[in-house]
């Protein structure tokens, strides 16, 4: 695995690459509050034959993090900012792996050139109101109401106690899971300035909601091949979340697994030879 930094109008995005420089390119985008580094196990099962790219959004992992007068925090600019990278790296054909976060950020990606993509993994990654449940409720508040009453009702979301919690609830074996991910998650969290950064994000995240139509049009459009796999037990995105996606892709392929948001630190044995066998075949 390599470990590359190149700026991207002008922003430092940090991302990690791995696979033969001639094939197929997956791209692995992350969600919240992590980065890169929770695709550090899937990666390698499938670099023998994939050209994996796994970058930071900015203010996550590695990348850098503009001051917010200089940089808007938006699901719009972390698109932009992703089709930047997929140009300077002479990427015009690729399959995404969209959980949490990475669901909006590469379905805004997608419909800059919907024919550019070969292919969709679903990991927990919502596109339909069905999925924003009791979790949603105070971010919700926020999007009516930009007060600094209710952007302090979400600060708990950036706790230590939730942000261990997204990984541990749901999961029925916690001896599978690796601590060091959320001491990652919350030493990122820590960093100055980081928690605006990241109410700005919770803010932007309903102009998100008003896209999801057009995101579910290039689903029903383009019908890439798509693989649904979803952590069932997962209080931020719940299954409900995950059904809709069959009635705009019939083809896709869904598997509801025992465990909570963070599919791939416990079930990792599971979803790797399924992910695997859905690229093999149609890509």
């Amino acid at each position: 695995m390599h470990f590359h930094t190149t700026q991207v109008n002008g922003i430092d995005i940090f991302y990690r690459e791995d696979g033969p420089a001639d094939g197929p390119v997956v791209l692995l985008l992350h969600g919240f509050p992590t980065s890169s580094s929770q695709y550090r196990n899937l990666i390698p099962t499938l670099a023998d034959k994939y050209r994996v790219i796994a970058p930071d959004y900015p203010g996550f992992g590695h990348s850098a993090s503009p001051d917010r007068a200089e940089f808007d925090y938006t699901f719009a600019n972390y698109a932009t900012l992703m089709r930047g990278l997929l140009d300077q790296l002479g990427i015009d054909r690729y399959a995404f792996y969209a959980f949490d976060y990475g669901a909006p950020t590469g379905y805004r990606l997608a419909l800059t050139a919907p024919e550019q993509v070969t292919a969709m993994i679903v990991q927990n990654g919502n596109a339909y109101e069905e999925g924003l449940l009791e979790f949603w409720d105070p971010v919700k508040a926020y999007w009516a109401e930009d007060t600094l009453e209710k952007r302090d009702a979400i600060r708990p979301i950036l706790s230590e106690e939730t942000t261990k919690g997204q990984y541990t609830l749901g999961v029925a074996d916690q001896t599978r899971l690796d601590p060091d991910t959320w001491l990652h998650d919350i030493t990122q969290l820590a960093r100055p300035g980081n928690d605006d950064i990241q109410l700005d994000l919770f803010k932007d995240y309903g102009t998100n909601v008003t896209v999801y139509p057009q995101f579910q049009e290039f689903f029903r459009t383009h019908q890439p091949p798509t693989l649904i796999l979803w952590g069932k037990n997962d209080y931020i995105f719940p299954p409900e979340g995950a059904h809709p996606y069959l009635n705009d892709l019939p083809k896709a392929e869904l598997h509801l697994l025992d465990t909570g948001h963070f599919l791939l630190e416990d079930q990792l044995d599971v979803a790797a030879p399924l992910i695997r066998d859905f690229l093999d075949r149609s890509l």
